[in-house]
């Protein structure tokens, strides 16, 4: 059995540092035991959280089952009878933003990992290789593909997909498709699908995406500019009969028809739709109220959970909103609620904010002056003003307040840092005015 060091004698030894860095060598520098906490004493070894899924090479490393070697200049595989001897029990493997740019390469560490169910290539240079089928069949157990931002033609993308009959979910995110080409074959197992961040504005690309997967349950859309859903409550059923959460955040609608029609959808329970055009007009409260009260299958709002007692309070809302308007601008929605609720009256408008100002009588020694005075000042503000009109000065002034419907008497005015309004000083009210007596 080789030691610990002779592994790493390896990797340097064959690597070139011209050629970059091999996923062997990145890991073995990653969990060695200088690098990574141990385990002291008798038996020493590499400590890691306990769980069922280690290493089975008992004399050497023990690595987790979810390797992270992100952002380390990999850009090969190295040994592949050392990844198998190391690795033969890892589940989820993060390469992102790495240096692989060859399709061959990431299949030998992926044919050597025959565990592997989770792998993330994102932001490596993968476009600048052709991925054949031989080499796309040792992605066969994958479950969870991750290809943000490397480019992947569609053409890379279902040679990976036919090879793939486990694949639930697939991140395609930042790769600057402007379409979507369509494939004669249907994806059953995808269950998700991120394709965010591209450059998608027409609802006749997506659509495919309906064609191609028609198990969907989750289709994350978000920073496409799509315009408009052009497909009619009937052709939407039929794409999309599995949907249950959809993100159209950040897209371009600016139409209410497409949100209503998101409401064909059988299964739809989760819609995310901030950052559109559409409800730009409106406050926060609106926003939700208004999308709410039009999509009354959806139980959870932009990640938000949709009560009982909220959705009552949107669809009320959402009557009163269009209670005064033509009748040609009212949505079908009103009607269907009418019968639900009836025809509400509106709501009476009050003004809850703290008065500002109040009109009061001064008395000092035996004159009574009126005075309009403002609420959101200070006891020392209120004393500057009366400064000229009682003729004593703040430091000699002592203010009583007489709440006329109140049946305690006056009430000293004493904190000098405290505001009027909080007294519930009202119109008609009486302040006296003494000097202080030495």
């Amino acid at each position: 059995m080789w030691s610990w060091m002779e592994v790493l004698s390896w990797n340097v030894v064959t690597m070139d540092p011209s050629c970059g860095r091999s996923f062997m060598q990145v890991l073995c520098e990653k969990y060695s035991p200088e690098n990574f906490p141990y385990r002291r004493g008798p038996g020493a070894a590499v400590h890691v959280p306990p769980g069922p899924q280690v290493s089975p090479m008992k004399d050497r490393l023990n690595l987790p089952s979810i390797l992270v070697l992100n952002s380390c200049g990999i850009n090969c595989a190295g040994d592949e009878s050392e990844i198998a001897a190391f690795c033969s029990h890892v589940s989820e493997l993060d390469l992102s933003h790495n240096k692989l740019d060859n399709w061959e390469e990431v299949s030998k560490i992926v044919s050597s990992v025959p565990q592997l169910q989770f792998l993330n290539l994102s932001s490596n240079p993968l476009h600048l290789s052709v991925l054949g089928r031989s080499c796309a069949r040792t992605f066969a157990r994958i479950r969870n593909l991750v290809l943000n931002n490397c480019k992947a033609s569609w053409e890379t993308v279902h040679t990976l997909l036919m090879e793939l009959p486990e694949l639930e979910e697939l991140f395609l995110c930042l790769n600057d498709y402007n379409t979507v080409l369509c494939s004669p074959v249907c994806y059953h197992s995808l269950k998700l699908l991120h394709i965010t961040d591209n450059n998608l504005q027409d609802w006749s690309e997506t659509r495919k995406l309906g064609t191609m997967f028609p198990c969907l349950d989750t289709l994350v859309l978000a920073n496409n500019n799509l315009s408009k859903i052009e497909d009619s409550e009937e052709s939407l059923a039929r794409l999309f009969p599995n949907l249950r959460s959809i993100s159209l955040h950040k897209a371009g609608l600016n139409s209410w028809r497409d949100i209503e029609k998101l409401n064909a959808l059988p299964k739809l329970e989760e819609v995310r739709l901030l950052g559109i055009p559409l409800v730009e007009p409106y406050n926060t409260e609106e926003r939700r109220k208004l999308v709410i009260a039009r999509l009354p299958s959806v139980s959870k709002l932009n990640g938000s959970v949709v009560t009982d007692g909220e959705r009552e309070d949107s669809e009320r809302f959402f009557l009163r909103y269009y209670m005064n308007l033509p009748k040609e601008d009212v949505p079908l929605r009103y009607q269907e609620l009418v019968t639900k609720y009836g025809n509400l009256e509106p709501l009476v408008e009050v003004d809850l904010r703290p008065q500002n100002k109040a009109n009061v009588d001064i008395h000092f020694e035996e004159k009574v002056e009126k005075m309009s005075i403002r609420l959101d000042q200070t006891v020392a503000e209120f004393k500057k003003q009366l400064k000229n009109l009682v003729q004593l000065s703040t430091n000699n002034m002592r203010l009583y307040y007489l709440d006329l419907e109140a049946p305690f008497g006056p009430e000293e005015m004493k904190l000098s840092t405290r505001f009027l309004h909080s007294y519930n000083v009202h119109d008609g009210d009486k302040i006296y005015v003494e000097p202080k007596i030495k």
